[in-house]
């Protein structure tokens, strides 16, 4: 564990010095410590010493406030995510990791080309993993983003990662959100499906692609991916009753044959009693129209973002 009586004199000093423009004066700090030991049983001095370290970052808050993918289309996301370098480099981790994918693959359901897609995107096969100190990410986010409280959240699970993990906080890096590793992991996320999938005793989820690919596979497994089942599928539509369902939810709330009356015409058959939604994107050669199943709710629980979730579907499918 990482706690007080384990920092050399030489961090307890860093402390010292940087307290002064830490987290610890914050008028929350009370609140946010008495939270802290209640739900992990982690010390408020212990606390205190790492938030007296933690940096304000105005970087930070102004990446929050204007995510890229608010302005973003299908026709952008695809020049990003779909490219022939991205592609080569996730036919490289497949071949480099073939057996830890397989393994995954066996153990969890999930096919090995969606976890490497879901690693391509996020990390470009854990070569871009972020640059930000992640104590000072969340500390911000939590402390001066108070519209998101996810943050608050966060940075208290932080502390619980470290403290289960042996993981200094104030080294490991990430996300201006404070996404981690090669799967870009929130803490709670880190905490809750991170496995060990080497069985060395240790949930590395920066260093170890094993630990990563396996972590990856079973965060989907925990979220209900369906194995075999397929993800979406090219639809045409005609009418304007389909206007009314489309991109309304994430999740399949609609059946196929509701779909199919709303003038949704299939390209491969579906039985009509399975659950789907209407999924209508700006591509490069105009609009698109795409039946999500089951499985494609499933990648949106990894991130919310329909764009996401076709470029993960569409570039596992470039790895076949």
């Amino acid at each position: 564990m990482i706690n007080l009586r384990s920092l050399s004199a030489c961090a307890l000093l860093g402390f010292t010095a940087a307290a002064s423009a830490g987290y610890d004066t914050h008028p929350r700090f009370a609140e946010f410590a008495k939270e802290v030991n209640e739900e992990y049983q982690i010390p408020e001095d212990e606390v205190r010493q790492w938030l007296a370290q933690a940096e304000k970052m105005q970087s930070v808050l102004d990446a929050i406030a204007r995510p890229a993918e608010r302005t973003m289309n299908w026709a952008r996301y695809q020049d990003i995510f779909l490219t022939e370098k991205r592609i080569a480099g996730g036919h490289e981790f497949m071949k480099t990791h073939a057996a830890i994918l397989q393994d995954a693959e066996a153990k969890y359901g999930v096919p090995k080309e969606i976890i490497t897609a879901i690693i391509g995107v996020e990390t470009y096969y854990g070569s871009r993993q972020g640059s930000y100190r992640v104590l000072d990410s969340l500390s911000t986010l939590a402390f001066d983003y108070p519209k998101r409280p996810i943050f608050w959240r966060e940075l208290k699970a932080l502390f619980a990662l470290a403290e289960a993990e042996g993981v200094d906080p104030g080294t490991v890096k990430g996300s201006y959100a404070g996404a981690m590793g090669y799967g870009q992991f929130i803490p709670t996320s880190y905490l809750a499906y991170a496995v060990d999938g080497d069985g060395d005793g240790k949930r590395d989820l920066w260093g170890n692609p094993v630990d990563a690919i396996h972590s990856v596979a079973n965060y989907f497994s925990r979220h209900g991916w369906k194995t075999g089942e397929p993800v979406t599928q090219r639809v045409s539509v005609t009418g304007e009753d389909w206007k009314e369902l489309a991109n309304k939810s994430r999740s399949p709330d609609w059946t196929v044959a509701q779909l199919t009356k709303a003038g949704v015409a299939l390209s491969s058959p579906v039985s009509p009693e399975k659950p789907a939604t209407l999924v209508h994107l700006e591509g490069k050669q105009g609009d698109e129209y795409w039946l999500g199943e089951y499985n494609f709710y499933v990648i949106t629980r990894y991130n919310h973002s329909r764009l996401y979730a076709m470029a993960v579907y569409q570039l596992s499918e470039s790895f076949k």
